[in-house]
């Protein structure tokens, strides 16, 4: 039961990260088009446009911005680009389409740090 409640916590922290990232991006200009998108490869956190490119974003919270860096890996940089590739040929876009892959880190005090072209 203990572990069922950390995984429901752990879930709806993730949530309120992923909202948190996905208001700051559209106070930026950018235009939600998907959220928790699962294709080839993998699930995409949040997928954002503006006017000339697509941003790929992967959300993490830890207690500081070096643990929640640490909780991303190469192989999972590899399959959001596997699952990014997935997701444009769903929306019959061209793999020329301007895109970049952002990590956003979130600490324990909800403070962010976008790493932009992260990967």
């Amino acid at each position: 039961m203990e572990r069922t409640l950390r995984n429901k916590s752990s879930y709806l922290n993730g949530q309120a990260a992923e909202h948190q990232v996905a208001r700051h991006y559209a106070e930026q200009g950018y235009h939600l088009t998907a959220q928790r998108w699962r294709g080839a490869g993998g699930e995409i956190d949040l997928i954002f446009m503006n006017k000339s490119d697509m941003v790929f974003v992967e959300v993490k919270k830890s207690v500081s911005f070096a643990r929640a860096c640490r909780h991303f890996s190469s192989a999972q940089a590899a399959r959001i680009r596997e699952a990014a590739l997935s997701y444009l040929a769903s929306q019959d876009m061209s793999q020329d389409t301007n895109m970049r892959f952002d990590l956003v880190l979130l600490d324990q005090n909800a403070d962010m740090q976008i790493i932009a072209n992260a990967f």
